[in-house]
């Protein structure tokens, strides 16, 4: 990063190093536009160079120097001589001061690294996947709830413990809601996995609770619809509360607040609605939801709500390309990042958890000419 002095400043010359540029899609997050150019900043603003003018009792004579015709043309410096006054003979402006670069000043678009860095820190959680954050132009909004949907063995789980075991070690405590695998179980095959995570539980940096056997009885007594959302509601803020949770995950939610009847459709929908609206209120919660899909199925969640109260939209799926059968996240929606629908090969690898490997479209381009 090259930076010159500007009226005691430091300016910013190339985009380079700076947190609010994109690199991987030439893409200023402030300006929200692209840049083809990064060592020609769009938020350079150019100020004039002051001539120098003469006294009026000195005479100056300029002596040209050649200018070398070039993409860095520099401008030459004049040598003033004082001579006697001469009324006769008109003073002549000296030619600019010579300077590399012309000096710009910061408009208020333009941030210093470390207050972009706070800003980038305030707005964004990343997610602890390799490659995601990018492709989001910083993780996920904090404070919203996203969906992570897909068809059984596409990686959800993964995905949500990745989050929270990223913000657990980053000063982040995490919630997890178990809805349809008892905690001992899930916490062993996590451990196979390669994530130990009886540290970080020890510790109090995460949580998991099982909230559909804290509600088996009432399930097995049919009067799954007298349960009131807040109470439900309640139970996980007094949860979270708990280890000052900032993450959350309810892994999956339609179990949580669906019986099973096809008359309890509407009551599951409003039911989502105020749950989603309650934790996006406190402010502290960075919420991942996560939907199974039927196989063959092109719905993204069970109640066709959920995609309409998230902030993102994530897409878990396998499919077969040129014989392969590869797995492929498509990123369906993001709000207020600049990132149109986009497909991307990853894999699961174990200790480590989802790692994107390339765009879709590259490993299309790569395979056609294998």
């Amino acid at each position: 990063m090259v930076e010159l002095a500007d009226m005691g400043k430091p300016a910013r010359s190339s985009c380079i190093g700076c947190p609010l540029y994109i690199k991987s899609r030439q893409y200023c997050l402030k300006l929200k536009t692209q840049v083809p150019d990064p060592y020609n900043p769009l938020c350079r603003v150019p100020t004039q160079v002051q001539a120098v003018q003469p006294a009026a009792s000195t005479q100056v004579v300029s002596q040209p120097v050649p200018v070398q015709e070039s993409y860095d043309t520099r401008v030459a410096e004049a040598i003033p001589e004082e001579v006697p006054p001469a009324p006769a003979v008109p003073s002549v402006p000296a030619v600019p001061q010579a300077v590399d670069e012309l000096p710009y000043q910061d408009d208020p678009y333009t941030y210093n690294y470390q207050q972009a860095l706070v800003t980038r820190k305030a707005l964004f959680a990343p997610t602890g996947v390799p490659g995601l954050d990018e492709i989001l132009a910083g993780g996920f909004l904090r404070g919203k709830t996203y969906l992570v949907a897909g068809e059984a063995g596409c990686g959800k789980t993964i995905l949500s413990i990745q989050f929270l075991l990223h913000g657990a070690l980053n000063g982040e405590p995490g919630l997890y809601i178990a809805i349809d695998e008892p905690t001992n179980q899930l916490l062993r095959g996590l451990q196979i996995f390669g994530w130990n995570l009886r540290d970080l539980i020890s510790s109090r940096k995460l949580m998991f609770v099982d909230m559909r056997t804290h509600f088996s009885k009432i399930y097995m007594r049919d009067e799954r619809k007298h349960i009131e959302p807040r109470y439900i509601i309640e139970q996980i803020l007094a949860a979270a509360k708990k280890i000052n949770a900032k993450r959350l995950v309810i892994d999956p939610i339609a179990p949580l607040v669906y019986g099973g009847k096809e008359e309890d459709v509407l009551y599951a929908r409003e039911f989502l609605r105020e749950m989603v609206f309650a934790i996006e209120k406190t402010g502290e919660l960075t919420t991942i939801m996560t939907s199974e899909i039927p196989t063959g199925s092109t719905k993204l969640s069970r109640f066709g709500v959920e995609e309409f109260l998230a902030s993102g939209i994530i897409v878990l799926g396998i499919e077969e390309i040129y014989g392969n059968v590869e797995r492929v996240m498509y990123i369906r929606k993001a709000r207020w990042a600049p990132v149109k629908p986009s497909k991307y090969i990853f894999d699961i690898v174990s200790g480590k958890g989802i790692v994107i490997r390339e765009p879709l479209s590259e490993y299309l381009k790569r395979m056609r000419r294998g």
